[in-house]
């Protein structure tokens, strides 16, 4: 039961003393969970790997994938703790690595061309699903029914690779606005180290959004059981047409692009107030990446973007007069109800960030009514204060990030990593063989270095067991948003 009354003040005020006082104890190293982080990426590579992968368990996999549809789908990254190659969360992992790239790269330091490198992986994979065949955007490879019904190391996999795609007949622009976000925002990546490449991006992007924006649709009606219940799009499309566009005007500084934010935005859901961001709905980001707009050069018609920033900010803010009360764990973790929590903790803190820098910039504040007023700084200690959960800070005392910290999971849901590899075990371990990793009670025997898992519950309780995949599987956009959190305290905290 919630508390009310005197009880709710108290317990409002005693969370805001958790998440924003001043902490005495020694400051994590930012700069080794950047490091490993990033990693984490190199360990859920599909394709040929290429020398000096730092996960050194992992081998070549899905070297045929699209061949026997006469294209080339090879590369990219597996999603989660599977073998398939979800096109929805592999674009939103890759925008949120290059939004990492493209705010934060500064303090990245020697992690700057790992981080690139993870970026242009993704990006690569999106510009040959994109151009292959004009007219169609490739969106999935692999079963989901077939693949889940094996438990097998991605080296091994012999499930059907089926390929599918979106086009003018069966559209799909939910995953074609989130290519095209994810296109552009990587040519802002790599706008300075690799002018030719990002120009190729660009224009692949511009390419995708027009495709999206002019046969609209959603992919969840179009494919239907093959990427749901997986990745349904549960938001629709509309949210991902108005990130792509804003995506592309930061991206380009072409004004139809603004022209179409400006004369489309209230349709595509610019009026909507939404508390959370993540693979599937993109409302909250694309409000603050169009505050930046607004907020550093005043650009007409995005007041609104900053008025609904301020509003989804201010609810995370305990005192406020919009504070939305129950959507923290008593160890003060950000809690959305559902599987796999980390990721709206990653994604929420990342715009905390964002927004602090773009803030701070301007020289503004929050407006959370009633007077009340929120700073940069502050937002910079919320954030701060999840990434050190997710680091140990926690009633647990755990590391959610694998091989940092004294104590972390040690039983990701995770295919390659539960099983023996194939340089330990060069023989082939078999569909239903591959189950006794899967049950079996001790330590993984790889580990996933840098994967950050689903995470506690709602009362900060974890289990640490492979079979819970809610709690123990890790996901690329869970980490992705993380990246950038993790660059922005390794250069701005002190030694």
């Amino acid at each position: 039961m919630e508390p009310n009354g005197s009880g709710l003040v108290a317990a409002v005020a005693v969370l805001h003393l958790l998440l924003f006082a001043p902490s005495l104890a020694v400051a994590f190293n930012y700069a080794d969970a950047l490091a490993k982080s990033i990693i984490f990426f190199e360990g859920q590579r599909s394709g040929k790997l290429p020398p000096g992968n730092r996960m050194p368990w992992r081998a070549d996999s899905g070297l045929t994938d699209g061949a026997q549809y006469n294209v080339d789908l090879v590369g990219g990254y597996y999603d989660a703790g599977d073998n398939l190659k979800f096109g929805l969360p592999m674009a939103f992992s890759t925008t949120m690595l290059a939004w990492s790239v493209a705010d934060f790269g500064k303090f990245m330091g020697s992690e700057l061309p790992h981080a690139r490198a993870a970026v242009r992986w993704g990006a690569d994979y999106l510009l040959k699903a994109a151009t292959a065949t004009p007219g169609a955007l490739y969106v999935q490879v692999g079963e989901p029914g077939r693949d889940h019904a094996c438990w097998e190391r991605p080296e091994d996999m012999d499930t059907p690779r089926s390929v599918y795609r979106v086009d003018a007949n069966k559209p799909g622009s939910d995953v074609a606005g989130e290519t095209a976000a994810a296109l552009a925002a990587s040519s802002i990546a790599f706008r300075r180290s690799d002018p030719a490449y990002a120009s190729r991006l660009l224009h692949a992007a511009m390419e995708v959004f027009d495709f999206a924006d002019r046969h609209r649709g959603s992919y969840s009606d179009s494919l239907s059981s093959e990427v749901c219940p997986f990745y349904c799009s549960y938001s629709g499309y509309h949210d991902e047409l108005l990130w792509a566009a804003s995506w592309l005007h930061r991206a380009s500084n072409n004004a139809s692009y603004m022209t179409y934010v400006q004369a489309y935005g209230m349709q595509l859901g610019a009026g909507d107030d939404d508390y959370s961001f993540s693979w599937d709905d993109k409302r909250v980001g694309t409000k603050v990446l169009l505050s930046r707009g607004f907020l550093r050069r005043k650009l007409q018609g995005l007041q609104l973007y900053k008025a609904h920033s301020d509003s989804y900010i201010c609810s995370l803010v305990p005192g406020t007069s919009s504070f939305q009360a129950g959507q923290y764990t008593p160890g003060g973790l950000i809690y959305k109800e559902g599987e796999s929590n980390m990721q709206y903790v990653t994604t929420a803190t990342f715009l905390l960030l964002a927004y602090s820098k773009y803030l701070k910039s301007s020289g503004g504040t929050v407006s959370c009514g009633g007077g009340g007023v929120v700073s940069p700084a502050d937002l910079v200690a919320l954030a701060k204060r999840q990434v050190d959960y997710i680091l140990g800070k926690n009633p647990a005392g755990r590391s959610y990030m694998v091989g940092f910290g004294a104590r972390y999971p040690e039983r990701a849901h995770h295919r390659g990593a539960s099983m023996p590899s194939v340089r330990a075990h060069p023989g082939r371990i078999g569909c239903d063989a591959g189950f006794q990793y899967l049950h079996a009670g001790g330590a993984n025997p790889n580990v996933l270095v840098g994967a950050v898992l689903g995470g506690p519950d709602s009362r900060d309780g974890f289990d640490d067991d492979r079979g819970n995949y809610a709690q123990s599987e890790p996901a690329t956009y869970i980490n992705a948003p993380l990246v950038g959190a993790l660059a922005f305290f390794s250069g701005t905290t002190r030694k």
